[in-house]
């Protein structure tokens, strides 16, 4: 996911405010909202990985490719430990035990139809080799150059040791975040210098709800800004 080619003006977000332990989530966020310049969605062409140095092992491309269906287009070496497999050409729900797929699903339709950011809290799913893992994930809605809502910049961010791979996840929270409308909010070319977007990744607060008990999938979505 790195690229060195056709370095120009980027805007690092190295130092962007740590996110309860999850820096790279901080990263990722603060980068994506610069990008906005004034629109709802940023445009998937306007992101660089220079932008984000210090998450790309972290960081993602998704792809919508059916409704609640999204797959990795690129993914950092972060999610590939995980999973102990190159992860690009994966649906997203793969990253989540089979409990949790739906409710899953269905937050990755949030993003792309309403649209609207989604942060999930995550709990590894623990067993013989596989100690517990705390960890979060941010997905980000991106504009494809048609013109359609129908890709995402996310990050996962997993603490703990990996243990033995395949990592699945449960979803023990998540808050969304609708991106209303109003002024200067259009969803037009970015304004800038004219020069195309260079390679790389190119091709108030909310209650979360804990997961009720083993066997059952129990999850509240909490929908902010409506």
């Amino acid at each position: 996911m790195r690229s060195d080619e056709n370095r120009g003006e980027v805007v690092p977000f190295r130092e962007a405010k740590q996110d309860m332990g999850f820096p790279p989530l901080a990263e990722v966020r603060a980068y994506w909202e610069a990008l906005r310049a004034g629109r709802r969605v940023p445009l998937r062409s306007d992101i660089d990985p220079r932008g984000i140095e210090g998450a790309l092992d972290h960081a993602f491309i998704l792809e919508r490719i059916a409704p609640q269906v999204a797959r990795f287009r690129l993914a950092g070496t972060h999610l590939g430990d995980l999973m102990g497999m190159e992860v690009r050409g994966m649906p997203l729900t793969t990253l989540f035990t089979p409990l949790a797929r739906t409710a899953a699903g269905a937050i990755v339709e949030g993003v792309f139809r309403r649209p609207e950011v989604a942060e999930l809290i995550l709990a590894g799913e623990t067993g013989p080799g596989r100690p517990a893992l705390v960890a979060r994930m941010i997905l980000l809605p991106l504009r494809s150059d048609l013109g359609d809502i129908s890709r995402a910049l996310g990050c996962l961010c997993a603490l703990g040791q990996t243990g033995r791979a395949p990592r699945r996840f449960d979803l023990t929270g998540v808050t969304a975040a609708p991106i209303g409308d109003g002024p200067g909010t259009g969803d037009g070319p970015a304004t800038g210098d004219g020069r195309p977007a260079p390679p790389g990744l190119a091709e108030a607060p909310a209650t979360f709800a804990p997961a009720a008990s083993p066997g059952r999938a129990h999850l509240r979505l909490v929908r902010t800004g409506d």
